[in-house]
């Protein structure tokens, strides 16, 4: 716990029993109150890791999609008190060190949303990132900057914190369900005004690393590229497409986390 604010791990999996109990085993407890552990339908046997493990676990009866994953994993964090929300992948493709950091960012009030750049410190290469995920991504960075008038080092980092707020406010339930949803998630905390804050993080990328081919990479390229032509055009009055629109709270229209049916299998052992 930093500053008296409950702090949680969400992990969203999908076969990630080689990796789990390593990644886990760094999380340091000392900070972290909480940590949640969503499979999407694994043909392995991460749930019995999980549970060997002793995580909270929430299992979808079928494979949903990596954005459907991270909506029960902030779903499930907030309903379990989260103030500050760590997500990233079991993979072990980035080191759990940082959550005290990262946490400390959103607890001091001066970020709202922390993302941890493979860039920032120049290592990605080094650290194995295939050389055309490093090209797309510069690619994809600067197209994003320019558009949606933004300096990050990168927007496709898998290792992000938030507060509360963020996760409470913005309409992430009309969010998509496959990849580009960290993309549209990014967008929408921009275009709400939340600062956005980075931590350079070293990269391990090895062969039990979770990774999308290029053919489904050339897909979430073209989506990043809707999104921030989406995020310009509502910026500049002329269009607001759904995931730019904040929700109606308790309406029934609305695309809050907390007011989305829930289908998953949580429990713990």
């Amino acid at each position: 716990m930093i500053h008296n604010k409950k702090v949680t791990v969400v992990m969203p999996a999908y076969n990630a029993e080689l990796t789990l109990r390593r990644t886990y085993e760094e999380i340091p407890r000392d900070v972290v109150d909480d940590v949640i552990l969503v499979d999407d339908a694994s043909r392995d046997r991460t749930v019995d890791v999980a549970k060997e493990l002793g995580l909270h676990h929430v299992v979808h009866p079928k494979n949903s999609g990596y954005g459907a994953n991270q909506k029960t994993c902030y779903r499930e964090a907030l309903q379990r008190g989260a103030d500050i929300i760590i997500m990233m992948h079991p993979d072990y493709q980035y080191t759990p060190r940082l959550i005290a950091a990262m946490a400390g960012m959103i607890a001091s009030g001066i970020y709202d949303v922390v993302l941890a750049s493979r860039i920032l410190g120049g290592g990605a290469i080094r650290g194995g990132m295939p050389r055309y995920k490093y090209i797309f991504n510069r690619f994809l960075t600067a197209f994003q900057n320019l558009l949606m008038r933004q300096k990050l080092s990168e927007y496709h980092t898998g290792y992000r914190a938030f507060s509360r707020e963020v996760l409470e406010k913005l309409p992430l339930g009309a969010n998509s369900d496959d990849f580009i949803f960290d993309n549209q998630m990014l967008a929408q905390a921009a275009f709400a005004k939340f600062r956005i804050g980075e931590i350079s993080c070293p990269t391990h990328y090895s062969e039990d690393s979770s990774s999308i081919n290029f053919r489904r990479s050339v897909k979430y390229g073209l989506g990043v590229m809707g999104v921030s032509l989406g995020y310009a055009l509502g910026k500049a009055g002329i269009f607001r497409g759904k995931i730019f629109r904040p929700h109606r709270k308790n309406s029934a229209g609305s695309e809050t986390l907390l007011e989305t049916e829930k289908t998953a299998c949580s429990g713990s052992s």
